[in-house]
């Protein structure tokens, strides 16, 4: 049978009978396979070489993110000795501040020199005195409460007497009335200094 008539006899066969698939034309049966090859090959695509492709894609994003981590490794391993010095001025700077902290046995050494600022001014201590502690996360809390007769003038004076002491004392809430006899004024202002506690002691 030529190549011509196989195709008319394919063209012709009557295909609704199901019990001659075996007899069907080889023209049919060649595109049946090709079907069934393109069939195969696509379900292989779908299943295999998608998760593949979806697998590269995600083994190239991690690269990108390990690329970003070496470079920023690499940028801090070629700075470390830089950091390590940071690290260590910041530790000198951090320790000269805590050298300014009082101690528990140098408050009452502290009132002194506040005390003693307040003469420097011109002013005249009335009261000062030492309010319960207060404890914080890292630090406890020392607040101080003051009463000083005196001008404007002497005021500032006392303000900055105590901002320039050598010990770390914060001044906050202030007011200030005339005094009830003389031509003074009396000012009352708050004061903090305070202790380091290590972390997990602030608490005990």
């Amino acid at each position: 049978m030529s190549l011509r008539e196989s195709f008319e006899h394919a063209r012709d066969f009557d295909y609704s009978d199901s019990t001659k698939l075996g007899v069907w034309p080889l023209p049919t049966k060649i595109l049946v396979c090709v079907f069934i090859v393109a069939a195969l090959l696509a379900a292989t695509y779908y299943f295999k070489i998608k998760d593949i492709e979806s697998s590269l894609v995600r083994a190239q994003a991690e690269e990108q993110t390990l690329r970003k981590t070496f470079a920023t490794k690499s940028a801090q391993a070629a700075n470390l000795d830089a950091y390590r010095a940071q690290m260590e001025e910041m530790q000198r700077s951090f320790e000269s501040l805590l050298a300014r902290l009082p101690t528990d046995t140098q408050v009452p050494g502290l009132l002194e020199d506040i005390d003693a600022r307040s003469v420097e001014s011109g002013s005249s201590m009335q009261s000062i005195e030492l309010e319960a502690q207060r404890a914080a996360e890292y630090y406890t809390e020392l607040p101080i409460k003051i009463n000083v007769v005196g001008s404007y003038h002497d005021f500032g004076n006392f303000v900055s007497g105590v901002a320039g002491m050598p010990r770390i004392v914060t001044l906050h809430d202030f007011s200030i009335e005339n005094a009830k006899e003389g031509g003074d004024l009396v000012m009352q202002i708050d004061a903090k200094t305070y202790h380091y506690q290590p972390e997990g002691e602030a608490n005990e």
